[in-house]
């Protein structure tokens, strides 16, 4: 055992209390009051303690007054220090099973290149009136595009014919969707018709159609029937939409795939016309819609009401623009591309996401256009691409324009 120098067991021992005495002071009743005091002290204290941490968090941050008569501030001084704990399940799903519920999700809709591949669904639209005559080709021509027909739907806004149009149309759609041609693609993927009157009982002779005085009523109410046959067609699964005049002629066969490649938001390509003349075939430039804008025409429109359509391709109104028609030639490059300030309407490729975005056919002067140009214009203030292939040239039906209405503009 270690013990301090010069100090023994017996030594510690004797300076020990006697154990008598020690037993004597737990037996006195001082002892144990002094015993009991301080542990009550002890626990008085610590319950003191955390009855002031409790009583901290229910601390009344705000006014000792009725929640009827505080005012707005103390309200919401009292709420900065009231705020409910929220518990979120990300994995535990809502489900809604109300059949009158429909969700949408645009984010899946996209416009690509690989349009094919990713099985992007076309809408071709195509306004009629008076279109009998021409049905038989236009079938003929859609039935061979090569871009697949179950990506494709058909629709189609009939108005204030007096022949058979729509007769003729339920005919030929009957036979392009119940009796395809195998190697023509199969049927379309839908079609829809939709008929709609707006009152215009002018001719559809040239004459009358092309004739200066009759352009501005005819743009806008062309522009309100394309209106109403895109909202009435377009739907969530669309991804592009081919706008497409009946009296085409001739076009190639893949010029869907040929105008997604360009991943343009509107594109058009060159519209000319064949005219045969003795055993002559006489190549004709057709739409004078397509142009790219010129200081004349800016300081003409802005002479101009502001309700005035201005009519472009006539004597009337010198606009001096650049003509797409004029432009270009067959044998160049087809994929060259030019930007354009105005378009017309026989061939347009249009991303469906920016006619969801508002911007359609006004039936109004917009900027002093209406229908295709004005589109053109809406587009472009809304920072769209409009592109023009001036060497890829889609055939249009020959209008044997009367020399009266070129007033020396060169065929």
């Amino acid at each position: 055992m270690l013990t301090l120098k010069g100090m023994s067991v017996k030594t510690v021992r004797n300076r020990l209390p006697p154990l008598r005495a020690v037993a004597s002071i737990f037996s006195r009743t001082r002892f144990w009051f002094l015993v009991f005091l301080s542990a009550f002290i002890v626990i008085l204290w610590r319950g003191v303690n955390s009855s002031a941490a409790n009583m901290q968090k229910y601390y009344c941050f705000g006014p000792a007054k009725s929640p009827l008569e505080i005012s707005q501030n103390e309200h919401a001084k009292w709420h900065m220090h009231h705020q409910t704990p929220v518990l979120f399940n990300h994995h535990k799903p809502i489900e809604v099973n109300a059949s009158t519920i429909q969700y949408i999700d645009l984010n899946k809709v996209s416009s690509t290149t690989d349009a094919i591949k990713n099985k992007e669904r076309i809408l071709i639209l195509t306004p009629l009136r008076d279109a009998a005559y021409y049905l038989p080709k236009h079938f003929e021509l859609v039935a061979q595009l090569t871009y697949p027909h179950e990506l494709i739907d058909l629709a189609f806004l009939v108005s204030d014919s007096t022949d058979d149009t729509l007769a003729v149309l339920a005919a030929e759609l009957d036979r392009v969707q119940n009796q395809p041609d195998p190697k023509l693609g199969g049927p379309f993927h839908s079609v829809t018709i939709v008929q709609k009157d707006y009152g215009v009982a002018e001719s559809q002779d040239v004459t009358v159609r092309h004739s200066f005085e009759f352009q501005g009523p005819r743009r806008k109410a062309m522009g309100m029937a394309r209106n109403f046959l895109l909202s009435a067609t377009l739907t969530a699964e669309h991804s592009w939409v081919y706008w497409r005049d009946v009296d085409i002629v001739e076009n190639p066969k893949s010029i869907i795939e040929d105008f997604i490649k360009h991943d343009k938001d509107i594109l058009v390509p060159n519209i000319w016309f064949h005219r045969y003349e003795g055993n002559h075939d006489i190549e004709g430039r057709f739409d004078y819609n397509s142009w790219q804008e010129s200081p004349e025409a800016l300081k003409l429109a802005a002479s101009l009401p502001k309700d005035t359509v201005l009519a472009e391709g006539y004597a009337q109104y010198d606009t001096k623009r650049k003509h797409m028609a004029m432009m270009g030639s067959r044998g160049d490059n087809p994929d060259e591309e030019i930007e354009l300030d105005g378009i017309g309407g026989v061939n347009i490729l249009v991303k469906a996401d920016v006619h969801r975005a508002g911007i359609n056919f006004p039936c109004y002067a917009f900027e002093n256009q209406a229908e295709t140009e004005g589109f053109a214009k809406m587009a472009k203030r809304a920072g769209y691409q409009v592109i023009g292939l001036p060497n890829y040239v889609v055939w249009h039906l020959d209008t044997d324009e009367k020399p009266g209405n070129l007033k020396g503009r060169p065929a």
